[in-house]
């Protein structure tokens, strides 16, 4: 491979052996960003791609891992491996059905070797990668992924190159669905979905797409927006929309909506950059000057 491969390290918890390890050529080239805490990565992962995300963490930092509110994000645009002395497997288990590709413990380093298991890692989630977009629809919704949404967006952004007009693009998530999918199992969680779906899909225009991102998070496009306010007043409806009230296994169900909102073309002109950036809002990451979001 001849372009190194971008890691963006979380040292909270710093074994001697990690930058030694990596510079071994024998699994590919690597080049590390450090940063010192979580919060510091979810800002970078809003802010541009990386390979991957190596989270050298305590035990109980490790273990607590799947609370991390941007853990939904990382996941899809970087391979995330865990670097930790030790982690529980009911934890371990639970981050890798929220789609970390490993947690490696410390008897596990010296026998598998650090810059192998990353690798490994990478590969693997762009293979997953490779899957999602061979799959155009999530199943449980009928909307389309992630990859179909940024077709739209850059669609859109193209034939506006001689004569922009405003657009905006709409993140909204619901952290609590990661509860209730332990709770209420994956067919119910299913049918949630497709009923939050169906309530996005009636508070848009028919020009408007909305699309699934993860299981707990939705993108909508606002193929057109008058005013900037315009695109806000959208949001606070969509979210309201999901806050209604939901009745699931004989009970009435409540969720909480983050939204965020970035607008073409003052806070990005690509269509993956808009993507990064609406998601960070959502993720309660301060926006910059360009970009909104709504609690």
């Amino acid at each position: 491979m001849n372009q190194p491969l971008q890691v963006l390290w979380v040292d909270e918890f710093s074994p001697p052996i990690l930058p030694a390890e990596l510079m071994s050529p024998e699994w590919g080239r690597f080049t590390l960003e450090r940063c010192a805490s979580l919060d510091g990565a979810a800002r970078r992962l809003g802010e541009r791609g990386y390979d991957a995300l190596l989270a050298a963490l305590p035990s109980e930092r490790a273990a607590g891992l799947s609370a991390w509110g941007a853990l939904s994000h990382a996941v899809m645009e970087s391979a995330v491996l865990v670097l930790t002395p030790a982690c529980p497997q009911a934890a371990a288990l639970e981050l890798l059905q929220r789609g970390v590709q490993d947690v490696v413990q410390q008897t596990q380093w010296a026998q598998h070797g650090l810059a192998r298991s990353l690798r490994w890692a990478i590969e693997r989630h762009r293979l997953d990668r490779a899957t999602r977009r061979a799959h155009a629809l999530d199943l449980d919704t009928g909307l389309p992924h992630r990859g179909q949404l940024l077709e739209h967006i850059n669609h859109l952004i193209a034939l506006r190159q001689r004569e922009p007009s405003p657009m905006a693009l709409l993140v909204l998530r619901l952290p609590g669905l990661a509860l209730l999918r332990e709770r209420l199992g994956r067919e119910m969680l299913a049918g949630l979905r497709r009923r939050l779906a169906q309530r996005l899909r009636a508070g848009v225009r028919a020009s408007d797409v909305v699309a699934a991102l993860d299981f707990d998070a939705f993108g909508v496009l606002l193929a057109s927006t008058e005013q900037p306010e315009d695109a806000g007043a959208v949001a606070r409806k969509l979210q309201l929309a999901l806050q209604k009230p939901l009745a699931a296994s004989g009970q009435e169900l409540s969720l909480h909506a983050r939204s965020g909102l970035a607008l073409y073309p003052t806070a990005a002109q690509e269509g993956a950059t808009l993507l990064r950036l609406a998601i960070a809002a959502a993720h309660g990451e301060a926006p910059s000057s360009r970009s909104e979001a709504n609690d």
